[in-house]
């Protein structure tokens, strides 16, 4: 189901809280949401529809991908990058991100992955799950 987008900074600033099977839903309004707005934005996190667990979505190369609890345990290569949030208002910001990252998470039948990224994907996901941890840029 398509929600409505958070907008209070105090709410998107708190950390968000371990997702488990009862969240499924949540990621299926998340990723509903996000298709909703493909033109404006490539990915969310829960947070970002109002709930605060650790579930992103994001556009994975032309593929929508969802990740439950999140959490970039490798990174290489800094650089300065500008971006914008569909929750925030004002244009972009300046943030440091990684061009490639080792990212663990959980499948939607809680399986465990670990993959890395790069490039824009790669930027995507650390914008997300900056999200998670309360971190707006």
């Amino acid at each position: 189901m398509i929600k409505e987008l958070m907008h209070d900074p105090m709410f998107l600033s708190m950390k968000s809280t371990e997702a488990t099977i009862d969240d499924i839903e949540t990621a299926n309004d998340l990723l509903d949401t996000l298709k909703e707005h493909k033109d404006e934005c490539v990915g969310m996190a829960a947070n970002m529809i109002g709930v605060k667990k650790r579930i992103i979505a994001f556009d994975n190369g032309g593929k929508y991908a969802v990740m439950l609890n999140p959490e970039i345990i490798k990174f290489s290569e800094p650089y300065e990058a500008q971006e914008g949030c569909l929750s925030l208002l004002g244009g972009p910001r300046k943030c440091r991100r990684y061009k490639t990252i080792k990212v663990s998470w959980q499948t939607l039948d809680l399986k465990m992955r670990i993959k890395n990224f790069t490039g824009f994907t790669a930027q995507i996901i650390q914008h997300e799950i900056d999200h998670c941890n309360g971190i707006l840029i």
